[in-house]
């Protein structure tokens, strides 16, 4: 999954004549997914990632600590600046849970639209390879805290900023799965909106 918003462009020296790398990190997780598919996330090395996008090694460790890291790198860091950044630039009378899914439409515009397809792959290869499952736990942890920062520089005490976070993650999740197994058009903002109206209704069901 490339990042359409970010152009890696670095130079490096192969054997004393300059070489430039333009998108560097899309080549790689492209060549990663397309990798990925052909011969399974275990079987695929590193090596191969860098000669099938025409780099080095020393190019995909210039950009990724290790092969996991194709999967959950730099989209997941631009998500949690895209969600901080706006959920802090909400106005103060949009409720808190709304002000995270808004931050959440945001980033899924700016990081996400156009990458339905490499999303649905991005899952399914996380879903097949258990040693997997931690890191994306782990990502979307490390999301919860960056949105209960960001509800707390609105005045929102800790407790509730970690459960508004928490329920937002949810919903991104949940909106995430329905849009990447889902064959219409429409954007992930939209999806996020009905996972957010799916929950007021639960919340609002009377009690029997």
């Amino acid at each position: 999954m490339s990042l359409p918003p970010v152009h890696c462009t670095k130079c490096s020296r192969l054997g004393g004549v300059s070489r430039w790398e333009p998108d560097a990190v899309g080549r790689l997780q492209t060549a990663a997914f397309e990798l990925f598919a052909e011969r399974g996330y275990e079987r695929t090395t590193i090596a191969e990632i860098a000669a099938r996008a025409g780099l080095t090694k020393r190019s995909f460790f210039n950009h990724f600590a290790d092969k996991r890291e194709v999967l959950f790198g730099p989209i997941s860091e631009l998500q949690r600046e895209v969600v901080a950044r706006e959920i802090a630039a909400c106005p103060a009378e949009v409720p808190p849970l709304e002000a995270v899914v808004q931050g959440l439409q945001v980033a899924a515009d700016t990081v996400f639209e156009g990458l339905r397809e490499a999303a649905d792959r991005r899952r399914r290869i996380i879903e097949a390879n258990p040693e997997l499952h931690e890191r994306e736990l782990s990502k979307r942890a490390a999301l919860t805290d960056v949105v209960a920062d960001a509800l707390c520089t609105r005045g929102i005490d800790r407790e509730t900023a970690q459960l508004t976070a928490r329920a937002g993650v949810l919903l991104q999740q949940t909106a995430m799965e329905r849009w990447t197994r889902s064959a219409d058009d429409r954007p992930l903002r939209a999806y996020l909106s009905e996972a957010l109206r799916s929950l007021h209704a639960v919340v609002a069901t009377p009690r029997t």
